[in-house]
């Protein structure tokens, strides 16, 4: 069986692309035709958690969805970097390597950040920004983060996420709003799937140990967080998200006052997954 015989296609009917960077491959989808619009996932995501977004947007939006290394359907090799600031150059690579010009950018999570950063790094190129569920800024200051930090960033943190797929099997469903209703079986086997052994499971077990690691990297892209204003049009944020925190809202609320702001009031941490047609009119005009 190759690594995506498992993928329901009608879930997820898009053509798998790939593209090679630092001699691995990075898997990606690119639909529709328009204006551009950049994914950026966190964790445990792949593309296939932008699949709603994407059929609901590729009428307008030319809608390009790279899975960062080591997740989804890319390559998930044991010795490569997997810290944020490598994942961000590596998606400067991708962009470039594509051409993109004047995108926008989607971001949550881990992959908030990643996406942002490219924002920074050129912000000439980015016409528009959503985010939703994330931050951009150190947490070593947060007791919230250095509690999953302490229980995660160790041999028994290893264990757990290698041996046990923890932030599949068990993370991911606590921070869902409702997911009996959005966490479906079939959606679930998605995510249980793209990480099938202990062996491919090196890059999610990576980003628990960047929860305190990667801050000094965070924090120079917030003190840059002037290069932003203008493009971040629309936060999206799931209200019942156990993992971010609200008061996480409030900060991106001072900084970009004049962003819109959209509050779902039952949704988690994965907006997209449980709230996807409102982000997609949300984000149509938000962008349009």
């Amino acid at each position: 069986m190759s690594t995506s015989d498992w993928v329901n296609r009608d879930l997820f009917p898009f053509t798998s692309r790939y593209m090679e960077i630092d001699g691995h491959r990075m898997h990606y989808i690119d639909e529709g035709s328009g204006p551009v619009i950049l994914f950026s996932h966190g964790t445990p995501e792949w593309s296939f958690g932008w699949r709603d977004l994407i059929r609901g947007l590729r009428g307008q939006f030319r809608c390009v969805a790279p899975d960062l290394l080591g997740m989804g359907l890319s390559d998930k090799p044991a010795d490569a970097d997997y810290t944020c600031r490598a994942h961000a150059d590596r998606m400067a690579i991708f962009i470039e390597k594509l051409a993109l010009k004047d995108f926008s950018v989607i971001g949550n999570d881990f992959g908030l950040a990643i996406g942002l950063s490219q924002a920074i790094r050129q912000p000439e190129n980015v016409r528009n920004i959503c985010i939703f569920n994330g931050w951009m800024w150190r947490l070593d200051t947060d007791p919230h983060y250095a509690l999953a930090a302490k229980l995660f960033d160790n041999w028994f943190g290893r264990m757990l996420y290698r041996q046990f797929n923890f932030p599949v099997n068990v993370i991911m469903p606590s921070v869902f709003g409702n997911r009996k209703k959005y966490l479906t079986p079939e959606v679930h086997l998605h995510y249980k799937m793209a990480w099938p052994d202990p062996a491919s499971r090196v890059a999610t077990h990576a980003f628990a140990g960047q929860l305190l690691r990667a801050s000094d990297w965070w924090e120079g892209l917030w003190q840059q967080r002037h290069l932003l204003e203008g493009k971040l049009k629309l936060i999206v944020w799931g209200m019942k998200d156990k993992a971010i925190p609200p008061y996480e809202l409030e900060k991106w609320i001072q900084a970009f006052p004049d962003a819109r702001v959209v509050r779902c009031p039952e949704a988690g941490h994965f907006v997209q997954e449980e709230a996807p047609e409102l982000m997609v009119l949300e984000v149509a005009k938000a962008f349009g």
